[in-house]
């Protein structure tokens, strides 16, 4: 008699033994911080300096004594100019200093006047306001201050971070090494574009799909290109990949049938779990190990390919990367444009835009071949097992920008 077949997972249950048996990657490399967009960071990062250095100006106008000013009509002689960059002289009382946003507060005034309360003849101002001290200044400190974490280490370094990181003065940041992945692509049936289509092919668009995907995690790539339907060549692709690489990913051939041969390659040449996932588009995923390598193997579908990519292989990504904290994408919640009666027994994510009136809206066709819904939607809906969405409804939508990045 066969094994009776297992409970399908759930996507958070797949996720969560992924995630569980991440290992980061170790090594650590120092780069100049102009070219550490989309790394992460190994170490935290201390500010050395106070940011602002000292006092400065919001605005262009006038610094002055705010008790010279109390009257809200007062006559001021300008005594200096002070641009952004220079260092006035000490301010007596009864004058004022031209300055400029960014400018040094000059020693005696504590305050400014935006430059739309007075009026200027000759070198004479008069300001039309009665300013409280501190009045459009910023305080030494006020957004960083001296021996302060600015960066915690396992962050993902995005434009942001790269400029906080050069407002404290860090010309480079100690990253972990990049993910070294090697993908390859199992099927007879497979052609590139370019080449012409026997009966029966098909163009590979998941090598083109799974390499942007890999590209936009900053990993590096190694592409095996497409493996014939054969368990010696499965087999030997695998040792190859193995030594190198941190991460193997494949797609097609984890189903069952008698020309898929991931499963019986993998586990003779490492361990695999292979798993039956509540999810569509998508459903099988292997998960296991080659030598030192993760393995992950992904359906051959290419919506189902993407999906689970998105849901599966990019958290576990950003968890060999080092990235520290929740990996999971941020999803908002949203008005159903849409009818959809027969809910499915799996955890649905169907593809969705926004539309103009602020809603989301459904793709005619959600099968999991139809590619041009990817490009037409602007992410997914998230929708559980055996849950109809009626008009009106409020649904939990994930924007492609959480999930490809």
């Amino acid at each position: 008699m066969s094994e009776p077949r297992k409970p399908m997972l759930s996507v958070s249950e797949a996720l969560a033994q992924m995630l569980g048996a991440a290992r980061p990657v170790a090594e650590v490399e120092t780069v100049p911080t102009l070219e550490a967009n989309g790394r992460v960071l190994a170490r935290a990062q201390v500010s050395g300096m106070n940011v602002p250095g000292a006092d400065n100006t919001q605005m262009d106008g006038y610094a002055v004594r705010a008790e010279d000013c109390a009257s809200g009509s007062a006559s001021l002689t300008v005594s200096q100019r002070i641009p952004a960059g220079h260092v006035g002289q000490p301010l007596l009382p009864g004058t004022a200093a031209r300055i400029f946003t960014g400018a040094l507060i000059p020693e005696g005034a504590d305050a400014v006047v935006m430059q739309e309360q007075c009026e200027l003849a000759g070198n004479v101002v008069t300001v039309r306001h009665a300013p409280k001290p501190g009045e459009w200044i910023r305080r030494a400190g006020e957004d960083i201050t001296h021996g302060s974490v600015v960066l915690p280490a396992g962050a993902r370094l995005r434009s942001q971070e790269l400029g906080l990181a050069a407002s404290v003065g860090l010309a480079e940041l100690p990253v972990r090494r990049k993910l070294r992945v090697a993908v390859f692509f199992t099927g007879d049936e497979l052609a590139m574009p370019g080449e012409p289509l026997a009966p029966g092919a098909i163009y590979n668009s998941n090598r083109f799909t799974l390499r942007a995907l890999l590209e936009n995690l900053g990993c590096e790539i190694t592409d095996f290109g497409i493996v014939p339907d054969a368990l010696d060549a499965t087999r030997a692709v695998l040792r190859e990949a193995a030594q190198a690489h941190d991460l193997i990913v494949t797609s097609g051939g984890v189903s069952v049938g008698e020309e898929d041969h991931i499963k019986p390659a993998v586990e003779a040449e490492g361990r695999l779990d292979m798993w039956q996932i509540a999810v569509k588009p998508g459903k099988p995923l292997a998960f296991g190990e080659v030598g030192r390598s993760f393995f992950v193997g992904l359906p051959g579908n290419p919506v189902s390919s993407f999906i689970t990519f998105m849901l599966f292989v990019r958290p576990f990504v950003l968890r060999l990367q080092g990235v520290a904290g929740s990996v999971a994408p941020r999803a908002f919640q949203m008005r159903a444009d849409f009818d959809w009666p027969k809910a499915d027994r799996r955890n649905e994510f169907l593809r969705a835009r926004i539309n103009e009136a602020g809603g989301v809206e459904l793709f005619r066709n959600q099968s999991s071949g139809v590619l041009t819904s990817t490009v037409w939607g602007d992410g997914v809906i998230d929708n559980p097992p055996n849950h109809p969405i009626a008009a009106g409804d409020t649904v939990r939508f994930i924007p492609f920008n959480e999930l490809l990045y």
